[in-house]
């Protein structure tokens, strides 16, 4: 009996000294597997270090976009009014009884310190309807005039007139764009170019009037905002395909 006593307390002893040594290796196995406070610092670390990059290349693109739009805003009015000016060139028209000269001069209703001089010309690029009692023939003027002081450079406008054969003007101005510094209409005679023009005048070899010129480039000047650099002009070269003719038989040297 005494025996098998001191056999139970030996075995218990036993199964408590394996029972404390299980927890206490489970213990150290849970201590071994937790993060210490360098590695969570370290992780924050380059936690933040990836968010810094994000943010960067994120607010990069960001600017890059804004940037385009921004210029493609600016130059769309531009290429805009291109489009519509080389447009009207092209229509141009000679001279004759339902189109007056081309000339540099000043549009009608306005003076010369609200506008810059621009170039009159006659084109048939007037649209037609059941509506307007006016045919496709129309005077046209593009010139600068004084913008608000709110942006830099003046306002380029187009001024047309639909009643050409009327004995009184029906003007209509067309606001084009903004920040124009200088527009410039030069002629090609076929021989150079030149700064003016007007087809009322004879010409110095042929001695013919209502002569159109062979070429017409255009030249817009923006206006560069302060401390910004100038930019190069916008230029537009546009031929004239059109030519007046006579059928009347000038004499060389008293023959015709």
């Amino acid at each position: 009996m005494m025996k098998r006593t001191q056999q139970n307390d030996a075995s218990r002893a036993s199964n408590g000294v394996g029972l404390r040594a299980f927890v206490a290796a489970s213990t150290a196995n849970r201590l071994g597997s937790a993060f210490t406070l360098l590695e969570l610092l370290l992780a924050v670390a380059i936690f933040g270090i990836v968010l810094a990059a994000i943010n960067t290349v994120f607010f990069g693109a960001m600017r890059l976009r804004n940037k385009t739009i921004a210029v493609i805003e600016e130059s769309l009015p531009l290429q805009q009014t291109l489009a519509l000016m080389k447009r009207d060139l092209q229509g141009l028209m000679v001279p004759g009884t339902l189109a007056g000269p081309l000339q540099t001069a000043q549009a009608s209703g306005m003076t010369s310190q609200q506008q810059q001089a621009g170039t009159v010309f006659f084109t048939c690029t007037g649209a037609m309807d059941d509506v307007v009692p006016f045919g496709d023939v129309q005077k046209v003027t593009y010139s600068l005039k004084a913008g608000d002081n709110r942006s830099t450079g003046r306002d380029l406008v187009r001024v047309v007139n639909r009643n050409v054969l009327g004995t009184q003007e029906q003007l209509l101005e067309q606001w084009l764009m903004g920040g124009v510094e200088n527009l410039q209409f030069l002629y090609y005679d076929g021989n150079a170019w030149k700064d003016s023009w007007d087809s009322t005048t004879a010409d110095t070899v042929t001695g013919n009037t209502n002569m159109l010129p062979k070429a017409v480039k255009v030249q817009i000047q923006l206006a560069a905002n302060y401390g910004d650099a100038r930019k190069p002009p916008a230029e537009m070269v546009v031929p004239i395909l059109v030519e007046g003719r006579t059928n009347q038989v000038q004499s060389t040297g008293g023959q015709q």
